[in-house]
């Protein structure tokens, strides 16, 4: 196979994830870009690209055959996990949805939770309520990557299930940026805090005028936030970051 397909860096970074020679399946697989690369880049044996609704799937579908793929790859419309087997893969890929609808996704799909070595998941909003779900429900957090592109920040993580030992406990800093990018001092992470901590003092300000039970409460919660944003900052006081990819 000596073709190659372009893809984001956002996928790039999830495809890095995927543990050699799994079998991948991808929920919500939009144009299925992500298994075409990484057959082709002889990553997986297989895979299964799942999307609920028929026009990304038909996309996907064009897309593997256009590669000559169809036989590795297959397409499967489905909500979520309601149609995939028990022992059907590996890795399961989850990304690119909302943080709620994923919780729904796995919550409904939590038969098959324990087939899976390991789930690399890149959620788009509610990102502390998500690892937050993901830890209360016996998932180990084994690594985290954010990359900037075109903009916007993408957090993404790998996680294995840890049926073994009570359920680990984050602080609310570490579920709000990641336990594991806070540590490693991400230099994509410390961007996103910069940004953040910009926007909380704007809103911050335009709120100091405000009167009223909602305008004291609403103050309360972004000062909370501006501080776990600045204590998170101080991290990067004492630099020695790791080189990382999506500088």
């Amino acid at each position: 196979m000596g073709a190659s397909v372009q893809i984001s860096r956002r996928l790039g970074a999830i495809a890095d994830l995927v543990t050699q020679g799994n079998r991948l399946v991808d929920v919500g697989c939009d144009h299925g870009y992500l298994p075409v690369y990484l057959k082709l880049e002889n990553r997986i044996p297989s895979a299964i690209a799942t999307d609920v609704a028929e026009g990304p799937l038909s996309r996907a579908h064009e897309h593997i055959e256009q590669y000559g793929l169809g036989s590795y790859i297959e397409t499967r419309r489905c909500d979520g996990l309601a149609d995939i087997g028990h022992g059907e893969g590996d890795t399961l890929v989850i990304a690119g949805m909302g943080g709620p609808l994923m919780e729904r996704i796995l919550n409904d799909g939590r038969s098959v939770w324990d087939d899976f070595q390991e789930m690399i998941l890149q959620p788009q909003s509610d990102i502390p309520h998500f690892r937050h779900f993901l830890l209360e429900n016996g998932f180990h957090i084994i690594e985290e990557e954010m990359i900037l592109e075109d903009g916007k920040f993408y957090p993404i993580m790998k996680v294995k299930r840890n049926t073994e030992t009570e359920p680990e406990v984050w602080s609310a800093q570490e579920e709000m940026f990641g336990k594991i990018l806070l540590e490693r001092k991400h230099p994509v992470l410390e961007k996103f805090l910069e940004r953040e901590l910009r926007i909380h003092e704007e809103i911050l300000e335009k709120l100091k005028e405000a009167s009223g039970e909602s305008a004291v409460n609403r103050k309360k919660e972004v000062e909370e936030e501006r501080q776990l944003i600045l204590a998170a900052l101080d991290r990067y006081e004492s630099k020695g970051t790791d080189s990382v990819a999506g500088e």
